[in-house]
C-alpha cells in the first residue's frame, strides 16, 4: 500500500528543531524507568526520549521486554534501552506482587549499572505502578533529582478494574502519595491529573507541568484504504488500544450486536491491540454471533495499525464512564484525530476536551445510544469528513507532540533548579 501524498509533507517540527539547535539540556544524564510497556512501543515515553536526546541529554531507559522487543540492550536513535524480563502477566494480588517485586529488582539492578557506566543526574519514573519512587529514593540521597511522569491514576484504576476498594486500594493511595512526595517535579498528562498532583499530591503549581501524549505527525503515516479489513462489508469501524477489562470493549461488542443485527448495518469491526481480556472478548463476540463481523488483530505492527485507521469510516472509544476514564486522556483519541477520522465515545471530561467537535458523545455507558451514534455517522459521509478534518486540524495546531516539547524541556529546566 502507498502512503497518502498529503502526509509526505508533514515534517514541520519547529519546536523540536529549536531544541535540537539550542541544546538546552546538553550534558544532562537522564534515566527513564517504565514498567508496563517496552520501548519504543510506548509511544509517549519514546517521544519524550527522542525530545530529550535532541535537546542534548544522554538518555537511558529501563523497561520490560515484549513481543518484538526481546533484546536486553539496544541503542536506538541515540537512546540506551535496557530491557528486563517479567515473570508473568499478572492476575490477582499474588501475581501483581510477584511481577512488581521482580520489576523493582531488575530496575534497581539496571539503574546501578547505568549509574556506573554513564551516570545519572535525573530519574524519570513513569507509572503504573506507583512504586518506581523506591528506585529513586537511594539516588536522591546522593543529590539526584526525581521526576514523576503521571500516566495513570492508580487508585481509580484499581477501583475500575475490581469494582471495589478495600486494603489494596488503600495501598494504591499510599503509594501514590509517596510517589508525589518523592518527586521534585511532576509531569501530568492533562489538567485533571495536574489538579490531582496539586491536591492529593500536595505539589506546588510551579512544580507541575502538563505534557500531553500528542501524536508525532511525522511518524503516523496515513495510507490508502485497504479493502481487506472490511471483510467484504459496506462499512468499517475501527478501534485501537489495550484489550483489558476496564476498556469497555464488552460495551462496544453489545453496540456492534445492535448495529448489525437489530439496525441491519453491513459493518465490520477491526479491533487492534492485545491484552489480558483478548480471549474473553473473542469468546463474547462468538456468543453474540459476531465472529464474522469482528476482526481481532492482537498486538499489531505500526503498518497494520496505520492501515486499519486509514481504512475505517468511524473510530470508537468505548471506555465506560467512571472516575478513572473521566479524568484520563486516551492516546487513541488523538491518533484517531491524526488520521482524520470521526469518533464515537461515551461522554467523559478529558475525552471531550481532546476531541471537541471531532466526536459524537453517547449517553453514559449506553450501548444502544453508541450504536445509534455510529449508525448516524455511517449514514452521513459529509459529516464524517467535516468531523475528521476538524480533528486533524486540532491535532496539527494544538495537540501534536511538537506542541508538548517546550513544556517537557521546562520541566527538566525546573528540576535542575530544585
Amino acid at each position: 500500500m502507498n502512503e497518502l501524498a498529503v502526509d509526505a509533507g508533514v515534517s514541520s517540527t519547529p519546536r523540536m528543531d529549536a531544541v535540537r539547535a539550542e541544546q538546552p539540556l546538553a550534558g544532562r544524564k537522564i534515566l527513564i524507568i517504565v514498567e508496563n510497556l517496552p520501548l519504543p512501543f510506548d509511544r509517549r515515553v519514546w517521544h519524550e526520549c527522542r525530545t530529550l536526546t535532541a535537546a542534548g541529554a544522554e538518555v537511558s531507559v529501563i523497561c520490560p521486554t515484549g513481543k518484538g522487543y526481546e533484546a536486553r540492550y539496544e541503542l536506538l536513535d541515540g537512546v540506551h534501552i535496557h530491557r528486563h524480563p517479567l515473570p508473568l502477566d499478572a492476575k490477582g494480588a499474588s501475581g501483581y506482587l510477584v511481577e512488581y517485586g521482580a520489576a523493582l529488582w531488575h530496575e534497581m539492578r539496571l539503574a546501578l549499572k547505568v549509574a556506573r557506566t554513564r551516570g545519572i543526574d535525573t530519574i524519570q519514573g513513569c507509572n503504573p505502578p506507583d512504586l518506581i519512587f523506591l528506585v529513586a529514593w537511594p539516588f536522591k540521597l546522593f543529590g539526584k533529582r526525581y521526576i514523576f511522569d503521571h500516566h495513570d491514576i492508580n487508585p481509580e484504576l484499581y477501583e475500575a478494574k475490581f469494582n471495589k476498594r478495600g486494603f489494596f486500594w488503600k495501598l494504591m493511595v499510599l503509594f501514590e502519595r509517596l510517589n508525589f512526595r518523592t518527586a521534585d517535579v511532576v509531569i501530568s498528562t492533562n489538567e485533571s491529573y495536574r489538579e490531582i498532583a496539586m491536591t492529593r499530591g500536595g505539589k506546588a503549581s510551579e512544580d507541575v507541568f502538563v505534557v500531553r501524549s500528542g501524536p508525532d505527525l511525522t511518524r503516523l503515516n496515513r495510507m490508502e484504504p485497504d479493502p481487506k479489513w472490511r471483510n467484504g462489508r459496506e462499512h468499517l469501524v475501527g478501534y485501537v488500544g489495550v484489550m483489558g477489562d476496564q476498556e469497555g470493549l464488552d460495551l462496544l461488542l453489545e453496540a456492534a450486536r445492535e448495529l448489525v443485527f437489530e439496525r441491519g448495518y453491513d459493518t465490520q469491526f477491526a479491533l487492534v491491540g492485545g491484552g489480558p481480556a483478548l480471549d474473553d472478548l473473542k469468546a463474547m463476540a462468538a456468543d453474540l454471533g459476531l465472529q464474522d463481523h469482528v476482526t481481532f488483530t492482537g498486538r499489531a505492527p505500526d503498518e497494520a495499525l496505520f492501515s486499519v485507521l486509514s481504512s475505517s469510516d468511524v473510530c470508537v472509544n468505548p471506555d465506560r464512564v467512571n472516575p478513572m476514564n473521566d479524568k484520563s486522556t486516551m492516546n487513541k483519541i488523538l491518533e484517531y484525530m491524526a488520521f482524520e477520522k470521526p469518533i464515537v465515545q461515551f461522554d467523559v471530561t478529558e475525552g471531550r476536551y481532546s476531541a471537541l467537535e471531532a466526536s459524537l458523545y453517547a449517553a453514559e455507558n449506553d450501548t444502544s445510544d453508541m450504536a445509534g451514534k455510529i449508525a448516524g455517522l455511517l449514514d452521513d459521509p459529509a459529516r464524517r469528513a467535516e468531523m475528521g478534518a476538524y480533528g486533524r486540524n486540532r491535532v496539527e495546531t494544538e495537540l501534536s507532540w511538537d506542541h508538548q516539547v517546550d513544556t517537557l524541556i521546562a520541566a527538566y529546566t525546573r528540576v535542575k533548579q530544585r
